[in-house]
């Protein structure tokens, strides 16, 4: 039996989405768009208080979506759908620690301990091996590495939107084929 429309949540336009289509969608996420998942809660994973784990971010996403908390536009691929989630349960925690630290403190940061420092500068030499003959991927690492946002990198290195995004991807492929993805599983 269908329930009555107004029971199911309503998109931007006044569209109905029940939350079957919602679980179909997931149902078809393939094996590559998980990795692709659980590479994208990582990186929002890092920076993070340590009890929040990347897989908690991907649960939570997961939840919010069947749940109905979460509606995804019928033509949003779900991985984008649920990337933006975690993006979003990352502000928030982000947030939250920003409000819980009083004013005028400032956190001290150690920095890492020489173990892991170590370990990040071997991984960033492997990651620079790798794509030693694609000067826009290494001119990309390289204003990661300084901070510099996507918009400034491609200013700095005179790189278009379009050459930024495909070496984005092949940089995402290659770095997941390697397993370099992340320190820790």
């Amino acid at each position: 039996m269908l329930k009555p429309k107004g029971e199911y949540p309503r998109l931007s336009d006044n569209r109905v989405v029940a939350p079957t289509h919602t679980a179909l969608a997931l149902n078809l996420v393939t094996t590559m768009d998980l990795l692709r998942l659980k590479s994208i809660a990582r990186l929002y994973a890092r920076g993070l208080p340590a009890d929040v784990a990347w897989d908690d971010l991907l649960q939570e996403a997961v939840t919010r979506v069947l749940t109905g908390k979460r509606v995804k536009p019928p033509d949003v691929p779900m991985v984008a759908f649920l990337a933006g989630i975690m993006r979003s349960l990352r502000s928030d925690h982000i947030r939250r620690l920003q409000h819980a630290q009083p004013q005028g403190t400032e956190v001290l940061d150690l920095g890492a301990d020489p173990e892991r420092a170590l370990m990040a500068v071997e991984e960033l030499e492997k990651v620079r091996a790798l794509f030693a003959g694609d000067s826009v991927v290494l001119n990309i690492i390289e204003g990661l590495a300084e901070g510099l946002t996507a918009e400034q990198v491609r200013t700095h290195h005179g790189i278009t939107r379009k050459d930024y995004d495909s070496a984005r991807k092949r940089m995402r492929r290659c770095l997941i084929r390697e397993g370099l993805t992340c320190g820790k599983n």
